[in-house]
């Protein structure tokens, strides 16, 4: 067997080192924490190995992996190009502003590093909940050019967030428009409500939006909103309490489904 490639994966600090053949399937995975290298079939032991020789820093344990579950199952068949977990927090524009960052004469800061910044905070709070049994998703494309800042699924349900930076700065909400300090209002509340109705068709589950600030000085709600929740990023550990919507094998078989690129091509 030859033309294998190694794709590393980082998930919550985690890394993992897929082998994959040149189509994109995936013959084995190493696990540096647990130093074992799983095989999807022993035949490619050998070569297997031979690829991963850089990586490996000490002896490893080989052979087949513990049984999968179905979700496993169909991550394992993803292609790593349309497989969206490893996406970083704010993913998007940190591809954009590589591809053309700001130009070093610029008087004003680039607001894209702002909107970074704000993902980042959020995301990570959200990876945080992973040990309650939640599954985050960062930066999900939609058709359109648009995308989802964050997709939480979990015991509690799923949930869409849209990601505002707001430090120091005084938040009105007067639904559907929302204002940050002395910006022009703008309708968030409806591109929420739609960006969470098109998951809801990708996904055939219930979504909910989710406003999520970072750092906002104050926050005023003008009255009772309609589906949305409005949080600040150090509310998010909280959502960790909520359960009594999905069970632990539907929270896996909606994380496996909402991960796979090709979910979201027909929203």
């Amino acid at each position: 067997m030859s033309g294998l490639r190694v794709v590393p994966v980082w998930r919550h600090g985690h890394e993992r080192l897929y082998v994959c053949l040149t189509d994109g399937r995936n013959v084995a995975w190493y696990d540096r924490e647990a130093a074992r290298v799983n095989l999807l079939s022993e035949e490619s032991g050998e070569a297997v190995l031979e690829a991963l020789g850089p990586f490996l820093a000490g002896p490893v344990t080989v052979g087949p992996p513990p049984v999968p579950t179905p979700a496993e199952l169909a991550r394992l068949a993803l292609h790593p190009d349309d497989d969206l977990a490893p996406n970083r927090p704010g993913e998007a524009l940190l591809v954009a502003l590589d591809r053309d960052p700001a130009p070093p004469h610029r008087l004003r800061p680039d607001p894209r590093r702002r909107a970074l910044l704000a993902e980042q905070t959020v995301g990570e709070a959200l990876d945080r909940l992973d040990g309650a049994g939640w599954h985050a998703l960062h930066s999900i494309p939609l058709p359109g050019g648009d995308r989802v800042h964050h997709l939480l699924i979990g015991p509690g349900g799923l949930f869409v967030f849209h990601t505002l930076y707001a430090r120091k700065q005084r938040v009105l909400v007067a639904d559907p428009m929302v204002t940050v300090g002395r910006r022009e209002p703008r309708p968030l509340l409806r591109r929420m409500r739609a960006d969470a109705n098109r998951a809801s068709y990708a996904l055939t589950a219930e979504v909910h939006p989710v406003l999520a600030l970072a750092g906002p000085a104050t926050l005023s709600v003008t009255a009772q909103l309609r589906e949305v929740r409005v949080l600040q990023d150090t509310e998010l550990a909280g959502l960790a309490r909520l359960g009594g919507v999905l069970k632990p094998a539907d929270v896996e078989a909606l994380h496996a489904m909402a991960r796979d690129r090709n979910t979201w091509l027909r929203v």
